[in-house]
């Protein structure tokens, strides 16, 4: 199910920018056998004072834009240019035929599940390993998520677990193409079609991913991106869906609107219930400033994270995270690795990630088990859900979720950089791979300290 990343596989997925990488004559740092980790007094593998690329990165044009936003008064997009037109490059810039910007992230799945008329009684099926806020905008329409378990390789939706999950209940599947990778979307597209679902992508994570050399956002019925501040493409907040239906898109476009009347509807006023999840212009013009730099920058993230992957693959006990054989661009959000610690004599994860911390390379433990967190009791136990499901619906839809061993496992053992580590030269690479090394050789001392 998963294609190792190999030289061969890289070069094809990044479309030629890996070949450019030259593996087979990789450099390192300089260093000594003899040279100790940071924490037990050595010299860090990257200097004190060497901070990485700074982000967000801003250009000459952010401010001009933000600038010509302000002098015109027109601040807000039902009265403004800037978003229609951010909407309208977004779109084609990603083959869909229709964009809604949104407040942010949450905002874009919130309205997704709006449009596909997703409420009390239904269930989505979503993985354990994301961020709240997929599962929070399943609660907000009183649906129930359910949770699939984990590909341990991919850090992905085990599509395969997700079958076995469907029941009559079940609206829709909404795979995370985690990390700035991509779902196994052959599977999930072969499953909803045969058990009739609803496929919202939350592709938050993955502006310019790929799958098959289709953007993702564009391949189920909807999909939905992040605009936050840390995202590859951001404006502090932000969000946007974009759907190929016509018909998704207005009933998107009227409940993000407070629920006004769709165009040609015949009604006045408001159509529907919805709420103001509207963009403004200002967030707009960052976005199309930011749009400026964004294919250069995610071809420095390929390249510099296939080049880093070829030096981490080859230390024992560090597992890189693999493709999807469909997967032909990954927008590496996060570099996601697994780390065996019998491998490193038995040094705890938290004590190795203070070890790189030290050595002046900060990492990530990243995501608890999401179908474990208190919020789904609190769920359990909810006035409003309690009525819709009953009590006892809701002690078996807790319990039934609240084992997926994949997922408990790979929470153990992953280990997360982000974007912006991989935007500097090839030597930052360097010393990533050197300060691994550097504490697989000192793992027993660094275990005893």
């Amino acid at each position: 199910m998963t294609d190792p990343i190999t030289r061969r596989s890289v070069s094809r997925r990044l479309g030629g920018i890996a070949a450019t990488v030259g593996f087979g004559s990789i450099k390192t740092r300089a260093s000594s056998e003899d040279a100790k980790p940071a924490i037990l007094g050595g010299q860090p593998t990257r200097p004190k004072g060497a901070g990485w690329t700074h982000w967000p990165i801003i250009g000459d044009n952010d401010a001009a834009m933000l600038t010509q936003v302000l002098k015109s008064g027109l601040w807000n997009r039902l009265s403004g240019p800037v978003t229609p037109k951010f909407e309208a490059t977004w779109a084609e810039r990603l083959g869909a035929r229709h964009c809604l910007a949104s407040a942010n992230g949450t905002s874009a799945l919130i309205i997704s599940l709006a449009a596909l008329d997703i409420g009390p009684g239904d269930e989505v099926i979503v993985p354990p390993y994301t961020f709240a806020a997929t599962v929070n905008a399943v609660l907000l329409h009183h649906a129930l998520p359910v949770f699939s378990d984990t590909d341990i390789d991919t850090f992905q939706m085990d599509v395969a677990s997700a079958a076995k999950l469907v029941t009559d209940r079940t609206a829709a599947l909404m795979p995370v193409h985690l990390g700035g990778s991509v779902a196994d979307m052959d599977a999930v597209l072969a499953l909803a079609k045969e058990r009739k679902l609803r496929v919202i992508e939350d592709a938050c994570q993955s502006p310019l991913a790929q799958w098959r050399g289709k953007h993702v956002s564009t391949l189920g019925d909807m999909g939905c991106f992040s605009f936050q501040a840390s995202k590859n493409l951001n404006s502090g907040e932000g969000g946007a869906v974009l759907t190929n239906d016509k018909d998704l898109y207005e009933e998107a476009r009227s409940f993000h609107n407070n629920g006004r009347a769709k165009p040609g509807s015949g009604v006045s006023g408001y159509g529907r219930n919805g709420a103001n999840l509207r963009l403004t212009e200002f967030q707009s013009a960052i976005l199309l400033a930011q749009m400026e730099r964004l294919e250069k920058q995610s071809q420095t993230r390929e390249s510099n994270a296939a080049y880093l992957t070829e030096q981490l693959k080859a230390i024992p006990g560090i597992t890189p995270a693999k493709m999807y054989e469909g997967c032909t661009r990954n927008a590496y959000h996060l570099y996601m690795f697994r780390y065996d610690a019998a491998a490193f004599e038995g040094l705890p994860r938290e004590a190795f990630q203070k070890a790189l911390t030290a050595e002046g390379i900060p990492a990530s433990s990243g995501y608890s088990p999401l179908n474990k967190e208190h919020f789904l009791q609190v769920v359990r136990t909810n006035k409003g859900f309690v009525r819709i499901y009953g009590e006892k619906h809701l002690n078996d839809w807790y319990e039934k979720n609240s084992q997926r061993p994949v997922n408990d496992k790979l929470c153990t053992e992953a280990v997360w950089f982000t974007q912006n580590m991989l935007l500097g030269p090839r030597s930052d690479m360097d010393q990533i791979a050197e300060a691994v090394r550097k504490i697989r050789r000192y793992a027993g001392a660094l275990k005893q300290a």
